[in-house]
């Protein structure tokens, strides 16, 4: 990509080079997918070069993590319909849809893919990333909480699990549009949840 180079200003992160360099990683991941990602083009396409790049983001699983940070996610909305499976379900169709017809979708494959491949990220990945990943969710079950709707609020975690399974799942096997398995594996979070 023809343009003027960035300069370098040290230790110190110039925003411009960093929207750059996200903006360029965002872009080939969505072109080229994870096996056309490299580093070198995300430096070429940026105006950049390798070792800032890798001055401030300690891998390319870093850096790929911080693309899927900035690609919008906390945008989602919040279901608030007064029933646990409704906004289960609404909020997960929205997640779908969002990961099928954004580049976010091809961003968090390419993510998962490098934590297999280098699993010393997986210590951030489970706990910080997780954690901000899981906030809608978790809002959506302690409000159901709050209302009464769920009985055991220990199974709350559990919860969450199942059902980021199943987005990984579908995620994974590219089978998104499948969003008939929504409503059903949300009725089934949602019974267990508030049964007795």
């Amino acid at each position: 990509m023809a343009g003027r180079s960035r300069t370098s200003i040290g230790a110190v992160r110039s925003q411009e080079a960093t929207d750059a360099i996200l903006k360029a990683a965002a872009e080939l991941l969505e072109e080229e997918g994870y096996s056309g990602f490299t580093l070198d083009a995300v430096a070429r396409r940026a105006a950049s070069s390798k070792p800032t790049i890798y001055r401030w983001w300690s891998s390319k699983g870093a850096l790929i993590r911080d693309v899927y940070e900035h690609s919008g996610e906390a945008s989602l909305r919040l279901p608030d319909t007064g029933n646990l499976g409704d906004d289960l379900t609404l909020h997960i169709k929205d997640l779908w849809r969002w990961w099928r017809e954004s580049r976010a979708g091809e961003v968090f494959r390419s993510l998962l893919t490098e934590l297999h491949l280098h699993p010393d990220l997986i210590v951030e990945f489970r706990g910080n990333f997780m954690e901000r990943r899981s906030r809608i969710l978790r809002t959506i079950l302690q409000r159901a909480a709050d209302r009464g709707e769920i009985t055991d609020t220990k199974r709350m975690d559990a919860a969450i699990e199942l059902l980021t399974g199943i987005s990984w799942l579908h995620l994974l096997t590219a089978s998104l549009d499948a969003e008939e398995r929504v409503a059903a594996a949300a009725s089934i979070v949602a019974a267990g949840l508030t049964s007795a």
